[in-house]
Formats: structure tokens, C-alpha cells, sequence
């Protein structure tokens, strides 16, 4: 059974890519997606956001207007959450996509009454097009949507399976932690979040559980009260 009753999962672009690194790997979404009909079923109510990654970053070109990119940079979370809706229809779980800009008929615009009624009637929403801004992450999105949406906590799965003293890939002395207070990733410069996402979840006491997508049954177990990764926390 689910610790939390409504959590913000928040989804890496490349996690979803698998090795490939770009695009889907329908594997690894279907697996995803398996495990939400889980969280679900047992009566956690979700909402997600997906980062873009996959396709497009809005800081890794030098020649395209920061604003654009950043433009770019938010479609491209939309694209996700529509494959990733459609995934979880796949697997008998009612959907509903909310932007904070029109996108036609693809999406609904983001309204938290909406949005709470529909995960109150057993839906997942997909939260894309981040805040609609340019200038701001996805992560700044999550905390924003986790705080409006009245959250218990945030839930990263990342192709990283927690929060480090240093960067694994270059510091071979870097260990993991079970815990770490928010005040800790800013004092320490560990870029879990962005800085504006970290303020906020640590002003608003929502808690953060970071661990690896790739690891088996992993949104489950850790939702469930199981830390494979680390635990931020106020």
C-alpha cells in the first residue's frame, strides 16, 4: 500500500528513452506504466510531469534564442506526456493531459479544480508544457504543480539512483544518501533540483523522493515506503 495518497511523479525524458538515449524506449514505458495501473489501483492518486530531455534542451544551443529554445524545450515535454498518456490507456488507466497554454485539442488548459477532480475520480493527468514560461525547468514546474495540486510528495525517477556527495561519474569517492535536508543540496551545490525548485519544496515541507527509474518495480516500492534511493527532506 501506498505511503502517500497523492504524489507529483516526476519522470526523466531519457529515463523513458532507455539506452537509446532518444525518443521511447516502449519497454521501459510500458513498464512505467504498469507499475502507476498499480499505484493507482491501490488508491494513490497521481499526477506527472515529464522532462524533455529526450528530445530537446533548451541551454544546449548557443545559437538559438535562450526564449526559443526554451519554447522548443517545452513542446517537447508535451510530445512526451501524449505517448506516455496513450501508454497507460494501453494498460487501462483513464488519462487526462493539462498545458498552461492552448494546444488545440491535445490537451486541457491546467485548472487545479480540474485537475484535482479528475485524480479524485481515479485519473492520472499529465502536467506538460511546463509553467508555460521560458526560464523556468521542469523542475521549477514539478514543485509548482506539487504545491497547487496539495501533494504529499515528489517522486523522481531518474536514470541516477539518488543523491550523491558528488557527481558519481566524476568522483570516485562520491557515496549516496539515505536522507538529506534541502538546506544540504543548497549548502553543498548538488544540483538535485534547480534552485528555485528547491526553495520551494523546502518552504512548503513537500518531501522528495529521488531513485532510479531502471531498477525493478522501483515507483512502486519506493511510493510504497521502500527507500532504494535518498529521501529529501525539510
Amino acid at each position: 500500500m501506498s505511503t502517500y495518497a497523492r504524489i507529483l511523479l516526476k519522470l526523466s525524458g531519457e529515463a523513458l528513452a532507455g539506452e537509446k538515449k532518444t525518443g521511447f524506449d516502449e519497454a521501459t514505458c510500458m513498464e512505467v506504466a504498469k507499475q502507476i495501473k498499480t499505484l493507482v489501483d491501490g488508491g494513490t492518486q497521481i499526477a506527472i510531469v515529464i522532462g524533455g530531455g529526450n528530445f530537446w534542451r533548451g541551454r544546449s544551443s548557443e545559437t538559438i534564442d535562450r526564449t526559443k529554445a526554451d519554447s522548443i524545450g517545452m513542446l517537447a515535454t508535451v510530445m512526451n506526456c501524449i505517448y506516455m498518456s496513450e501508454i497507460c490507456r494501453c494498460c487501462g488507466i483513464e488519462t487526462e493531459i493539462y498545458t498552461p497554454f492552448a494546444c488545440g485539442t491535445v490537451s486541457e488548459l491546467f485548472s487545479k479544480d480540474k485537475a484535482v477532480a479528475a485524480m479524485k475520480s481515479g485519473k492520472v493527468i499529465f502536467l506538460a508544457g511546463g509553467t508555460g514560461h521560458p526560464y523556468f525547468s521542469t523542475d521549477t514546474a514539478t514543485a509548482l504543480r506539487a504545491i497547487q495540486l496539495d501533494c504529499n510528495a515528489i517522486v523522481m525517477a531518474r536514470a541516477v539512483d539518488g543523491v550523491y556527495t558528488g557527481d558519481p561519474k566524476t568522483d570516485p569517492t562520491a557515496t549516496k544518501y539515505t536522507t538529506v535536508s534541502y538546506q544540504e543540496l543548497l549548502d553543498r551545490k548538488l544540483k538535485v533540483l534547480d534552485l528555485t525548485a528547491t526553495v520551494m519544496c523546502m518552504e512548503n515541507n513537500i518531501p522528495t523522493l529521488v531513485f532510479s527509474l531502471n531498477e525493478e518495480n522501483s515507483i512502486v516500492t519506493n511510493v510504497s515506503g521502500t527507500n532504494t534511493g535518498t529521501i529529501v527532506t525539510v
